[in-house]
């Protein structure tokens, strides 16, 4: 009988999608780059009413087909359709790699690069609606510990206001954070950050997730 079972679960295993594999085992902490790279966040300006999910997903595909070339690894993007506009989260030694990927899989250029550090990620919960939201809080005017507790303070209060923060990246240079969060709508998602700390978001931004 255990001889069955265990085919069995074989069996499943081996015929169960890659994606419902994926979604299985959601990663949680920081992303660790290889030994040497830098995560970055390039952000691409496209225009209201020029991008679509089918459009960023070709795309996309292009990026990961030309990334080896220049030893990026790209890891997730969000998309605002409405705005045009296109957040990559990708790994890789400079700036200039990923530029150089872009440029080479299918033109689009992005209008800013920051190199980040992240948090320790939270699964997924079942809410479909994704938000970014953007801090601009001046040049070196932010660290990495500073926004990491805030990030802190902002998962105490989340469950008030029905929000799950997935994750966050700075880039202390420029002083910018970038919040990955789940919420019913963007003022939830304004009140946490309110209640927690104070520091409101210039914008926040309804985006759809890379899959």
């Amino acid at each position: 009988m255990k001889i069955i079972f265990v085919l069995l679960a074989f069996i499943a295993l081996t015929i169960l999608p890659s994606h419902l594999l994926a979604q299985s085992s959601i990663k949680k902490g920081p992303i660790i780059p290889r030994a040497g790279k830098t995560l970055f966040i390039d952000v691409h300006e496209l225009g209201a009413g020029k991008v679509t999910v089918k459009g960023v997903s070709e795309a996309h595909a292009k990026d990961l087909a030309t990334q080896g070339k220049y030893h990026v690894e790209f890891i997730n993007y969000w998309m605002d359709e409405s705005k045009g506009l296109v957040y990559c989260l990708a790994s890789a030694n400079d700036s200039a790699s990923i530029v150089k990927t872009h440029a080479e899989a299918h033109g689009l250029l992005p209008r800013h690069v920051y190199p980040v550090t992240d948090g320790t990620a939270s699964a997924l919960t079942k809410e479909k609606n994704f938000f970014l939201d953007l801090h601009y809080l001046g040049a070196e005017n932010v660290t990495a510990s500073a926004v990491e507790a805030a990030h802190q303070k902002d998962l105490a209060v989340q469950h008030k206001h029905g929000v799950n923060f997935i994750n966050y990246w700075v880039d202390e240079k420029t002083g910018t954070v970038f919040c990955l969060s789940q919420a019913n709508d963007s003022t939830a998602v304004i009140e946490t950050h309110k209640e927690a700390h104070g520091l409101v978001p210039a914008t926040v931004l309804k985006v759809k997730q890379g899959e």
